[in-house]
């Protein structure tokens, strides 16, 4: 009888519960629904109004028609042909070095001196070939006298002759070897050896050092002098882009170092072979050096193809450079005025700019995009 009775009270609180929370009006169907969506309109921050437009002139965009263009990098290397290894036909050892690499030489300018015992045993042959010269000459003299009084035949005569030509030729021969060694006194030669500058230019590697040996005519070369009034350019150019890129063609070259100025060359070859790792062909242009260019610069080339292309140009002072950007400002309407991003191009003539994207011919901006963004950010 308890237990029932139990059972039937817990029953009857259970069911008060769930009573209890139908009528909550936290859980009424329509209680608690979301507040509606408010929209709020964000400002054009590209759009900006002046009291008085007509203080900043407007100038209008004009069509510019010119070529595609391809820029590649590169760098200033010598002439191979207007270079020249400094050689030493004497082997020996370096007793002293009076230039260095970097340095400007003039031709015949002493470069160093090589101690050689090779000069020793050219002289040597160089006064055995004038003692047999002496000796072959008093022979023909004694034959010819003999000859004329019958005392010999003309073939003894004849042999005397001979011996004494080919005695002058080996007198000839040995002294030019001694000169070619570096010996300027064919009388009193000196083990020193005089190596000078076969050309004019500058030193563009050196491979020799104070007391160092010097092979002769094995290599390395003591020094390679340069004549840097002519250099090469040599660009790395794409596969693809090797359609805009023509033999005898000119080329545009801005140096790094110097990127205000502009100098022109002329394509002189075209590497028949890639590079199979980035798939580049080498183009080489020749250009006349002012003085500017070392070995080793990095330059920006630019080729100029045969396909026309229409752009606009407008006064550079009409660009605003902003975050790495390009703008300009055109009108609109109610004192408006519009910034709009543009893609630029390079500086051209008469302090225009070429404008390749972003507006079009005959439409007006601005002239001067930093006056107008400094007036309005005040």
């Amino acid at each position: 009888m308890r237990l029932r009775e139990g059972l039937s009270c817990v029953a009857a609180l259970a069911a008060g519960l769930i009573l209890a929370g139908c009528g909550d009006p936290k859980l009424a169907p329509g209680a608690g629904a979301p507040p509606p969506l408010k929209v709020e309109q964000v400002e054009d921050r590209n759009l900006f109004t002046v009291d008085r437009p007509e203080q900043f002139p407007l100038t209008t965009a004009v069509e510019h028609v010119t070529t595609t263009e391809l820029r590649v990098t590169g760098t200033v290397n010598p002439d191979i042909a207007r270079s020249v290894p400094v050689i030493s036909i004497a082997t020996g050892r370096v007793v002293e070095i009076k230039a260095r690499l970097g340095d400007t030489v003039t031709k015949g300018q002493l470069l160093l001196r090589v101690q050689s015992a090779d000069v020793a045993g050219a002289y040597s042959d160089y006064q055995k070939a004038v003692a047999d010269e002496k000796l072959a000459n008093t022979q023909l003299e004694r034959a010819q006298l003999l000859y004329a009084k019958g005392a010999i035949s003309l073939n003894d005569l004849q042999v005397a002759q001979d011996t004494e030509a080919k005695a002058r030729v080996d007198v000839k021969t040995t002294a030019e070897r001694l000169r070619v060694l570096g010996s300027s006194d064919l009388e009193q030669p000196s083990g020193i050896v005089e190596i000078r500058a076969p050309i004019s230019g500058v030193i563009t590697d050196q491979q020799v050092t104070n007391a160092a040996g010097v092979p002769g005519l094995g290599s390395p070369n003591p020094f390679t002098i340069s004549d840097l009034s002519y250099v090469w350019i040599v660009c790395d150019v794409y596969e693809n882009d090797l359609v805009n890129v023509h033999l005898g063609e000119k080329a545009e070259v801005r140096l790094n170092a110097y990127p205000e100025k502009v100098f022109t060359g002329v394509i002189s070859n075209i590497g028949p072979v890639l590079d199979p790792n980035i798939r580049t062909s080498k183009v080489r242009i020749e250009v006349r050096n002012p003085g500017l260019m070392r070995v080793g610069m990095f330059v920006v080339a630019t080729f100029h193809g045969d396909k026309k292309e229409s752009h606009v140009a407008i006064p550079a002072t009409a660009v605003l450079h902003l975050h790495d950007r390009d703008w300009v400002y055109v009108p609109a309407v109610n004192k408006k005025f519009r910034r709009i991003e543009v893609q630029g191009g390079p500086m051209l003539a008469g302090g225009m700019q070429e404008i390749a994207a972003g507006i079009k011919a005959g439409q007006q901006v601005v002239t001067n995009a930093l006056e107008f963004e400094s007036t309005v950010q005040q």
